[in-house]
């Protein structure tokens, strides 16, 4: 599996863990928030305003660029850190959730998906194997186990799931040839705590050097996350990172530590920008509304992230009254510094052994 894959735990405080994941092209240092480039891009920004932000991990997705450019391609131009220019680390998903969820399924079996592209209607099969040959050629350093994520609440459906999700993880391990990119194995099972106890217990008795928690925030609600999360957490081992898969509010990252979690990611704050809105101190701003027409203070009181050292709310509303792309990246700038930042500073209160009344106090700041 190569051996430039270890996990330093440098400091723990209750469940929550302060470490250092190493990988070819940076060390990841954990608690992380990963911005999601799905299409190789982190919608509306350069990788140099995500250098700005001092994002440690970004993550590209399977299923969209072995359609559209095609893996080979990005291959061919030197693989995913050329190809985007984007040099610190990368993490790349299966392309399960993705089949899933956007493809129009035409059969599922124990052997793999037959999937009908969303972009053309075209056929296509994925299999374990397949997928861990799409992530090889486009090359990041942490790539994920093909698995099924089904909804959280039909446990006929996830127990047969999981049978496959399992004998695909060992498939995977068995296909993978490049030993310089880590295999991460996937936890699944539902809300059914039986069921993710098992999952764990297999996926972490194959020797992946992580492992991620999927088939969370599909629908089930905030209790049921965080009582899955105590399950798992109690079973992976503690020397290799778990990244929460798809989960990214500031409260998700501050409940996520607390109960074990290292890597986070999610599209919501490029999302959320997209459509008007912004991470606030208290909950989001809609910066389209007319009350911000005049407003000449920052998005946010105390930011120092770009877009609120610079720009007051009536210029951000400006922007988005009238569809200018700059609108986008602005409050983009805002949402991914609003969770690394906090990822930052979650981080020091670990390693300063403070995390417990730092949660405390978020928490409190929101209610």
């Amino acid at each position: 599996m190569g051996t430039s894959f270890t996990f330093d735990l440098l400091a723990q405080e209750g469940r929550a863990r302060a470490g250092v994941f190493h990988t070819p092209h940076g060390e990841i240092r954990t608690p992380v928030f990963a911005p999601v480039g799905t299409q190789a891009t982190v919608k509306s920004l350069t990788p140099a305003h995500l250098q700005e932000l001092n994002a440690n991990l970004i993550l590209a997705n399977t299923y969209h660029l072995y359609l559209r450019p095609g893996d080979e391609l990005v291959a061919e131009l030197g693989g995913l850190h050329e190809f985007m220019q984007w040099h610190g680390p990368i993490l790349t998903d299966s392309g399960g959730f993705q089949v899933f969820s956007l493809g129009g399924i035409n059969q599922i079996d124990a052997d793999g998906v037959t999937f009908k592209s969303h972009v053309d209607g075209s056929m296509h099969r994925l299999t374990p194997e397949r997928s861990i040959a799409i992530q090889e050629n486009l090359g990041a350093d942490i790539i994920m186990a093909f698995d099924e994520c089904p909804e959280p609440y039909d446990r006929a459906y996830n127990e047969l799931a999981l049978t496959r999700t399992h004998a695909w993880a060992e498939r995977c391990l068995t296909a993978k040839m490049r030993s310089d990119q880590a295999l991460f194995g996937i936890v699944q099972g539902g809300v059914f705590p039986d069921l993710r106890q098992q999952s764990a217990e297999f996926i972490a008795s194959l020797g992946f050097p992580g492992h991620a928690i999927g088939g969370l925030s599909v629908g089930e609600t905030k209790d049921e996350m965080h009582r899955i999360l105590e399950v798992v957490d109690a079973i992976l081992p503690e020397d290799k990172p778990r990244y929460l898969m798809g989960v990214g509010t500031p409260e998700d990252l501050v409940n996520g530590v607390l109960r074990g979690v290292d890597i986070f990611d999610c599209v919501l704050p490029t999302r959320l920008a997209r459509h008007k809105a912004a991470f606030g101190a208290r909950g989001r701003i809609n910066i389209a509304r007319a009350e911000y027409a005049r407003d000449p203070r920052p998005l946010v009181e105390g930011c120092t992230c770009y877009t609120c050292r610079t720009f007051s709310r009536a210029y951000l509303r400006h922007l988005v009254s009238v569809k200018e792309m700059l609108g986008s990246t602005l409050l983009s700038i805002h949402n991914l510094h609003t969770l690394l930042e906090l990822a930052r500073q979650i981080r020091q209160a670990i390693l300063e052994n403070r995390f417990a009344r730092f949660a405390e106090a978020f928490f409190q700041s929101r209610d």
